[in-house]
């Protein structure tokens, strides 16, 4: 029978094997993203049948996966189009809609959240390493700034001076973070 914890070491699992491939190669392959956004509504549908539950609660669960889907996908989504994929990548999205989809609206948007902290803290030590946190601190003030400053004190800021980091990994911890604090004893 398949059970929430059946769901949650899914997502784990997914976001393990995403981490892997985007920490290796820069990209996350479709396999890993679209297979789970696909069958995850089917499942959260098979589910409550599986456990004796009417059509109406197979619908709901199918229904709640759907929307994990898309609320998680709504974020990182605009900031992939507004900063031309430069602030979340494709499969990242699509990842962060795949999590949503198999942990459902809550625990989707949780691990989401968990995983930008997640990130926010690798940017900033790796940044620290590279010797590089400063001038990155100065650019994105520079970059919140530019669009209510007058246009003779903006201060441009190259694509060369922006640092790119790898998500999987951060989607992984948050998705463990979200999977920790939702398990509960069957």
């Amino acid at each position: 029978m398949l059970g929430q914890h059946h769901f949650l070491a899914s997502a784990i699992v997914i976001t393990a094997i995403a981490a892997w491939y985007d920490w290796r190669t820069g990209e996350i392959p479709n396999w890993v993203t679209l297979g789970p956004l696909a069958v995850a509504p089917c499942l959260h549908f098979i589910a409550p049948l599986l456990a004796g539950r009417d059509f109406q609660a197979a619908m709901e669960g199918a229904g709640s996966s759907i929307l994990g889907a898309v609320l998680c996908a709504l974020v990182p989504v605009l900031l992939y189009r507004v900063s031309e994929g430069r602030a979340f990548g494709g499969g990242d999205v699509k990842l962060l809609a795949a999590v949503g989809a198999i942990l459902r609206p809550l625990v989707g948007i949780e691990a989401e959240y968990y995983a930008i902290f997640a990130g926010l803290l690798i940017g900033l030590g790796y940044l620290a390493y590279e010797g590089k946190l400063l001038r990155t601190l100065k650019n994105t003030a520079a970059l919140a700034l530019n669009p209510i400053l007058p246009r003779h004190l903006r201060r441009e800021v190259s694509p060369e001076m922006m640092t790119l980091t790898r998500f999987g990994p951060a989607i992984f911890l948050g998705t463990c973070c979200a999977v920790l604090m939702n398990w509960r004893a069957p």
